[in-house]
């Protein structure tokens, strides 16, 4: 691996493995686009459409905990490129699909691609750099992410009315094709370690768990909380009982549950999550409350809507560089305490408000994730030894998938709840958006409070004993 980072330098890996990471958020904000398009092409009700980014999203969920440990076992370098192939080829016959029941189950093959990316990448980026420079390279990762978020929309939008929406599947394959290459050549190689037991019990309770846990949080409020979702949420606790009690006791756990014992590691996923889930109800409540309410077309909102990500494309590198310098937790402290002001500020927007009046917020929000993002992430991953990155990684990304649904989730229930309340009365739809806005708030709060508890890891120190 040392060789390696030497002889291409880490910046150049850094960029080869950036290719493939801006793919997976440049997919999916191009599918949202393209939504409305495949339902006619398939002539189906937005409900059901809805399944194409669903099992995308719970299939991703669901694995990322396993190919965080699997990782840590035969090489992230490995790995990641099994994901890039994965997914390009996935994509590939996405666009080829017949049905809409094709395309649903080669989208979840997909999320096997993407997943095994994500997992990987803050893993190889954090072995490849030392601590003083890891902030600066993370933040450059959140630079990517923010870049295909916003280039989705636009080129989503542009491809499906130059061809249909096949193409926005097609245009993965070349620039799959030039990452898989790339990284191929220049990616480094784990650190060797001892080969271990896959833990399949651990693996088989933990895919339950998450599985039916994301499932319960994203279609309960559709079903109207029947028996058969409420069964489900009781089978994931179940299941989550179970897979704590098999690794306590197995000798080579897929979580290693020592980790949440260091306070910096389990402070970090914490806030992640609430951040998370913060930003989608923010993500998902924005495009009611400006087609809906305030009248914009699904362009002009779009439009408004690359406020959020452009900030945090701004920010995400230069925090990152300024943790490496001062410390993650004023840093994380002082976005989250953003994001908390501007969902606040975004509950009081009113049905005649400019799109500059909610650009401004989006931006604000966009300020404090751009801030929060990158040291948090260098905080968790400089919190564990090398042999334990890839779990790291692994949970990180699990409790950032787990963020987004239950977002979506408890915005979408809070709106309906809430509208309910205030039936009758004319603007009952406004009220309902802007209560789902509060939830953010004190979501936001509490993840503000918690940054309190990071610590600067001590990474130096870490490393040092495992290297010796």
């Amino acid at each position: 691996m040392v060789e390696r980072v030497k002889k291409y330098g880490k910046w150049h890996i850094l960029l080869a493995l950036l290719t493939g990471v801006i793919m997976g958020p440049l997919d999916a904000s191009i599918v949202y686009i393209a939504m409305p398009s495949i339902a006619q092409h398939f002539n189906v009700d937005p409900q059901t459409v809805g399944w194409v980014s669903m099992s995308y999203l719970l299939v991703m969920g669901s694995f990322l905990l396993a190919f965080g440990r699997l990782g840590d076992m035969f090489g992230f370098r490995r790995l990641y490129l099994t994901g890039l192939l994965l997914f390009v080829t996935a994509s590939a016959f996405c666009g080829l699909s017949p049905s809409l029941g094709w395309l649903i189950s080669l989208r979840a093959l997909q999320a096997l691609g993407a997943g095994l990316t994500m997992a990987m990448a803050p893993a190889i980026t954090t072995a490849a750099f030392p601590p003083e420079e890891r902030g600066k390279a993370l933040g450059i990762t959140g630079m990517a992410v923010a870049l295909g978020l916003t280039l989705g929309p636009s080129i989503g939008g542009m491809l499906v009315e130059i061809y249909d929406w096949r193409l926005i599947f097609y245009v993965n394959i070349p620039i799959g094709i030039v990452a898989y290459f790339w990284c191929l050549k220049v990616l480094p190689d784990k650190l060797k370690e001892e080969q271990k037991k896959f833990d399949w019990q651990g693996a088989v309770l933990g895919f339950g768990a998450l599985s039916t846990m994301l499932f319960f949080a994203s279609r309960g409020q559709a079903v109207n909380w029947s028996w058969p979702v409420l069964l489900t949420g009781m089978m994931s606790l179940i299941l989550l009982a179970g897979f704590i009690i098999v690794e306590k006791r197995v000798s080579d756990p897929m979580l290693d549950l020592n980790l949440f014992k260091n306070r910096v590691f389990s402070a970090g996923c914490i806030t992640s999550l609430l951040n998370f889930m913060t930003q989608y109800i923010v993500v998902f409540m924005t495009p009611f409350l400006l087609q809906e309410i305030m009248g914009y077309t699904a362009g002009q909102a779009g439009a408004i809507m690359t406020a959020f990500p452009l900030t945090v494309l701004v920010l995400a590198p230069v925090s990152g560089a300024l943790s490496d310098k001062i410390g993650q937790r004023g840093l994380a402290f002082t976005g989250s305490l953003l994001c908390t002001l501007a969902a606040i500020a975004l509950s009081n927007v009113e049905r005649n408000s400019s799109p500059l009046d909610v650009a401004w917020r989006l931006s604000l929000f966009g300020m404090g994730t751009g801030m929060f993002q990158s040291p948090i992430t260098s905080a968790v991953m400089g919190s564990v030894p090398k042999f334990r990155l890839g779990i790291a990684a692994g949970v990180l990304s699990t409790t950032r998938n787990i963020g987004m649904v239950l977002g979506i989730a408890a915005g979408g229930a809070v709106l309906a709840v809430r509208q309910a309340f205030y039936s009758g009365r004319a603007d009952a739809y406004l009220f309902g958006l802007r209560d789902a806005y509060l939830s953010a708030f004190l979501l936001s709060l509490a993840c503000t409070l918690t940054t309190l508890l990071l610590e600067q890891p001590e990474a130096n120190e870490i490393e040092g004993k495992v290297n010796n």
